[in-house]
């Protein structure tokens, strides 16, 4: 089995690393939501965050002198529903065990409603430089459909409240395809972002997508859900992209556009597959040529983590925790091949804008990526899903409406 090591991205001379932790608390299950978090009592989060900061602390032990780290995500779930001396020591706690860059961008998740003043103030002073605010709609009947615990007016005062504490690089979600939701209607929610002053730096749009074991999925099986039929669907997602493009954004990822230079630097990460570290139940990691993904079972989870004595001397002399004793629980733990990771760059590089460039992939894998996908690249292009320059190739528009069917064809 041929294996090659990651691409490594350096920065100050030592490998980049991004991290992202999960906050698998919220308020109450939104009707469209399947990720994995759920409402939980003072004690609950208090013994979750310890067993947090205890893996932090375990998994820097082996990697610390060799990595910088320059960007921490901070999701969920809900992260504000922690304290904001909470989410403050849990940044603190990065800084102590990771080197961490000047440069890097440290955001966390906010939901309307569950973040005032004085807690956005701490989350700025620790340290944090960006905030992703879930607004999801700006048109109150859409969001009590949903099952948000917001009306926009609370979204607006949250906005405002982030940039009073100092926030520039602010990231609101949008979503399209809402049950009942108009074209009108969407474009209503658009003029609203962008009327808020300053304007977002970035904005996530998503089309809704139904999930099994959510309030949607079973309101559709029984045939009561109203939801838009799929042209609708793309003729909405597409009017956002055109409509933000006038205004200056860039769309620089499939559900992802920003104002120039405000890219979330963490996402692209993920998409040109630098290495991360994923922290608490359910967070998954590249690192090392491995793919892990955490236990999704927080008992399972804490009670492991709960018994690791992080002490102050521990932090000092860097951990001392054998490698080999350390068998952390998880739901996935993969040794990538090269077909592998030809597979990911392919799928996860093509939902960027800009696409792959083709140097890249003979840099990386010593092989020209006609050699290997030639006939796929070419038929793709032929049908009008691919666009081929002499220097890179990148979905089409209609290859974005039909994007999960061309990943596909690059599974070796």
């Amino acid at each position: 089995m041929q294996k090659i090591s990651n691409k490594k991205f350096t920065y100050d001379g030592k490998n980049e690393l991004e991290i992202y932790i999960h906050i698998p608390f919220c308020i109450r299950k939104c009707n469209y939501c399947d990720f994995l978090s759920a409402p939980a009592d003072e004690k609950s989060r208090f013994v979750y965050i310890k067993a947090l900061e205890n893996e932090i602390a375990v998994k820097a032990s082996a990697c610390r002198d060799e990595y910088i780290v320059t960007s921490v995500f901070v999701g969920g779930g809900t992260p504000t529903v922690l304290d904001g001396d909470v989410l403050a020591d849990l940044l603190t706690c990065i800084k102590r065990c990771f080197i961490v860059a000047e440069t890097a961008e440290i955001t966390f998740e906010c939901n309307p409603g569950t973040a005032d003043y004085e807690k956005l103030r701490k989350c700025k002073e620790a340290g944090y430089n960006r905030i992703s605010i879930g607004l999801q709609s700006a048109i109150d009947d859409e969001l009590m459909k949903l099952g948000r615990i917001h009306d926009y007016s609370a979204f607006v005062k949250t906005y405002e409240n982030a940039v009073k504490c100092g926030f520039d690089n602010i990231n609101v979600d949008l979503m399209s395809a809402i049950p009942g939701q108009s074209l009108q209607s969407l474009d209503e929610s658009i003029s609203r972002i962008l009327a808020l002053n300053p304007r977002p730096t970035h904005i996530s749009s998503y089309s809704l997508i139904l999930e099994e074991d959510t309030v949607f999925w079973k309101m559709n099986e029984e045939g009561n859900l109203e939801l838009p039929d799929e042209d609708t669907e793309r003729a909405m997602h597409w009017h956002v992209i055109d409509r933000l493009e006038k205004e200056g954004y860039l769309e620089y990822e499939l559900s992802n556009l920003s104002l120039p230079g405000y890219e979330c630097r963490h996402n692209v990460g993920y998409w040109i597959r630098k290495e991360y570290l994923g922290f608490g139940i359910g967070a998954a990691s590249l690192f090392e040529g491995r793919r892990q993904t955490n236990t999704r079972d927080i008992s399972e989870y804490v009670n492991f983590y709960a018994d690791i004595d992080c002490t102050d001397d521990w932090y000092a002399n860097k951990g001392n925790v054998s490698r080999e004793k350390y068998e952390p629980p998880l739901s996935e733990d993969v040794e990538l091949t090269r077909e592998d990771e030809i597979e990911e760059f392919m799928f996860l590089g093509l939902r960027m804008c800009k696409g792959i460039e083709l140097n890249d992939f003979k840099a990386l894998f010593d092989a020209d990526i006609s050699d290997i996908y030639g006939e796929i690249i070419d038929k793709n292009v032929e049908d009008g899903l691919l666009e081929k320059t002499a220097d890179s190739i990148r979905l089409t528009r209609r290859g974005q409406d039909l994007a999960n069917f061309v990943f596909s064809q690059f599974i070796l």
